[in-house]
């Protein structure tokens, strides 16, 4: 997964055709989950593996040709990329299981394919971020070097589209949604020239929203930080996905899944999205005991093992061959006891 644009110069290799795309931090992955999925049995043998944003498969496929006992648990939320990766995965299809819905739907996957909420689960992976499948595809929306339709929804059966938010929301939504999810700074600005504009005619495609935030933003700022459509446009996909809402939900209900000795690994591409991991990872990771005591008081020591020092980045050599890694956070945990 990616979070913006930056990566289109490697997307191209993230195609569903010919599944020739590179999974970020793949190496890294497996070795960090390889002794809860070892410890199952040999080869991973009744080892259960969440892959909670299947993708194209990248990630899936790999663990399964590694550990040749491991079960698969597919989710995402894109009916066409589940689609691809089922196609890609067919050769395992004896212990792969494929579920349509966004990754905080994760305790009703687990049990419609006949495994408890609570405890039954070895190895999660979340890779966080949109595919670059999904920028290819000019009428998603995604991307703002293409003049497509303003849609932006991972799922495109459901939801509401970039559009109707633009062409909706009052002056202080879009402000707020701008400036807490693109952490733009000409918010206020930006939102005041969408409402003028949408007076005389609503928003219908990607390039004329660009051609709206050039002239919003100020000269000397566009030539820093990057495209200046770049906040905007990851903000309305943040917000059209409800992403942080559905991770804030999904992050427990995967935490909760994971059998004491197992363990999960976050792939983050912006700010926000480590930060709503973070947060839940960090008090999980600390006794509740009251400071002072001679010893732990029974049932309030700390129920997981942070894996990581703070968020681990992509190595310079991985960047090279794999330009998508260059803005991901990693951060990982095991499960040590249950509350």
């Amino acid at each position: 997964m990616v979070d913006g644009e930056d990566a289109d110069e490697a997307s191209a290799r993230d195609r569903g055709d010919d599944f020739a795309h590179v999974p970020v931090l793949l190496d890294r992955a497996v070795e960090i989950l390889r002794p809860a999925i070892e410890a199952a049995g040999a080869d991973g043998a009744g080892a259960v593996y969440v892959d909670a944003t299947l993708g194209l498969g990248g990630h899936a496929e790999h663990f399964l040709t590694t550990f040749p006992g491991l079960r698969l648990i597919g989710l995402d939320r894109d009916p066409d990329a589940l689609a691809i990766a089922q196609r890609r995965l067919a050769p395992f299809s004896d212990r792969a299981d494929f579920v349509h819905t966004r990754y905080d739907g994760i305790a009703d996957a687990l049990e419609s394919c006949g495994l408890n909420r609570i405890g039954s689960v070895h190895a999660i992976l979340f890779d966080l971020g949109v595919s670059s499948m999904q920028l290819d595809e000019a009428e998603r929306g995604f991307a703002y070097s293409r003049d497509a339709p303003l849609d932006m929804r991972m799922d495109p059966t459901t939801g509401i589209t970039a559009a109707d938010v633009l062409n909706t929301y009052g002056h202080g939504d879009l402000a707020r949604i701008l400036n807490t999810y693109g952490e733009e700074r000409f918010a206020g600005k930006i939102a005041s020239e969408i409402v003028r504009v949408r007076e005389k005619q609503p928003f219908r495609t990607s390039g004329e929203l660009v051609e709206l935030l050039y002239r919003a933003i100020p000269a000397a700022a566009r030539r820093t930080g990057g495209h200046p459509a770049k906040r905007t446009f990851q903000a309305l996909r943040v917000e059209v996905n409800a992403e942080l809402d559905s991770l804030r939900a999904a992050v427990p209900d995967a935490l909760d899944a994971l059998a004491v000795g197992g363990r999960i690994v976050f792939m983050s591409y912006q700010s926000l999205e480590d930060r709503v991991v973070k947060q839940e990872l960090t008090p999980r990771s600390k006794s509740r005991s009251p400071e002072g005591l001679p010893v732990e008081l029974p049932g309030t020591g700390p129920e997981l093992r942070i894996l990581t020092r703070g968020a681990e980045r992509a190595s310079e050599q991985e960047i090279e061959v794999n330009p998508r890694s260059a803005p991901v956070r990693l951060r990982a945990a095991e499960r040590i006891a249950r509350r």
